[in-house]
Order: structure tokens, then C-alpha cells, then sequence
């Protein structure tokens, strides 16, 4: 029920929400907010391809991100998923089951998009690069698909692409309480003004952890 944490790294909670929803918002903002926003440097008026967008990560970046003025392309498994990518304000939702993301991404901005937030990694990572327009950066933040990967870079130095990624764990205080401060700064406002949401799929109480857990796993 309780938890020591740097007063540095924590945050009020937003008007309006509850202890469940803010607990929600810490892990998934800060990830997003540092890699869409400070190493990808997304700004108004680009466009944004989220892998996974019907994760924890990818709900929270499609919501920021459009709320941002950024146009948002997402990858999902299932048209569920889509749809529910298109309800928090993603312009495009693609199956990649049964459709090709890189063909979908050049249709949707010309020339490719500005920005790719990519968890798979493997084969992705060459698509990916195929996808981007000139000056177009890669963020990579997991590897679900694989770290070790064969592919032809030649695209990075052709249209001037940056691949970049990063942790948080390992980051020092210093370096989490600049990541809070930008958060409240800059992300709080938009969840305090109803723009962003935490979205919970499902509560359980601790002792029903494992069930939890399994739920994860079907990826529902």
C-alpha cells in the first residue's frame, strides 16, 4: 500500500482524477514524453507512427501526440484494437495482420512520416526506415521482435535519419526529476483539461495479481 519515492520524482495528482487513475499516468508519460518528445523532438504539424498503439504506451502516446497537433498513425493486431486507437485520436489505425504499415504510412503523409515509436524492433527496423521521410527519426524503446538485426542503413545516410532510444531506470535523480518537472509542465495541463486520459482496461485487487497477469498475456 505504500512506497518510498524522491520527492523530485513525484507529481500532484490532476484535478479530478482518482488515487487507481493516477496511478496509471507515471510509467507510461514518462516514457512517452521523453523519447516522442525530447529525443524524437515530434512537434506540431508532423506526423507520428506508433507501433503497438493499443498499449499502455501506445494509448498514452496517441492521446498526447494528437492533442499536440501531431498527426498520428498506429499499428494494432486486431480491428478491435484499431478502432479503439481511433477513438482516443489516432487519424489512422492499420492491422498489420493483414495490411503493409510501410505502404499505409507513405500514404498517409507524403513521402513517409517524421516519426516512428517503435517496441518491436526485429524486421520492423528496416521497414521503419523505409517508412521515414527525410530528416525522419526512429525511436526505439523495446525489443519485443529482437535486438539483433541484419538490415541495409544505407536509408540513414540517404534521407538523413536519426535512430535514437532510450531507459528510464537507469537514469539518475537529477536526470527523473527533470523528466517529472517537463511532465507537469507540459502533459499535466492537457490531462487536468480532459485532452488526455489514463485508460484502464481492468482493476483487480492485489491478491488476484496472477489474474492480472494472465490478462497481460492474452494480450486482450
Amino acid at each position: 500500500e505504500y512506497a518510498v519515492a524522491p520527492i523530485s520524482q513525484c507529481l500532484p495528482i490532476p484535478a479530478g482524477l482518482s488515487l487507481i487513475e493516477a496511478a496509471a499516468l507515471p510509467e507510461t508519460f514518462f516514457t512517452v514524453w521523453t523519447n516522442v518528445f525530447e529525443r524524437g523532438k515530434a512537434k506540431k504539424g508532423e506526423s507520428l507512427l506508433i507501433h503497438g498503439g493499443s498499449s499502455g504506451i501506445g494509448t498514452t502516446a496517441i492521446q498526447i501526440a494528437s492533442s499536440l497537433g501531431i498527426r498520428v498513425l498506429v499499428t494494432a493486431g486486431n480491428d478491435k484494437k484499431c478502432t479503439a486507437c481511433l477513438n482516443l485520436g489516432a487519424e489512422k489505425a492499420v492491422n498489420y495482420k493483414n495490411e503493409d504499415f510501410v505502404s499505409a504510412a507513405k500514404d498517409f503523409d507524403t513521402n513517409g512520416v517524421n516519426l516512428v515509436l517503435d517496441m518491436v524492433g526485429g524486421d520492423y527496423i528496416e521497414q521503419n526506415l523505409d517508412l521515414l521521410r527525410k530528416n525522419g527519426r526512429l525511436v526505439l524503446i523495446a525489443f519485443l521482435g529482437g535486438s539483433s538485426v541484419k538490415l541495409d542503413l544505407s536509408p540513414v545516410l540517404l534521407k538523413w535519419l536519426t535512430i535514437t532510444g532510450s531507459t528510464l531506470r537507469p537514469r539518475t535523480l537529477v536526470e527523473k526529476e527533470a523528466v517529472a518537472r517537463a511532465v507537469e509542465q507540459n502533459v499535466w495541463p492537457l490531462v487536468e483539461a480532459g485532452k488526455v486520459n489514463p485508460i484502464i482496461y481492468k482493476k483487480f485487487p492485489l491478491f488476484e495479481a496472477p489474474k492480472a497477469h494472465f490478462l497481460m498475456e492474452t494480450s486482450e
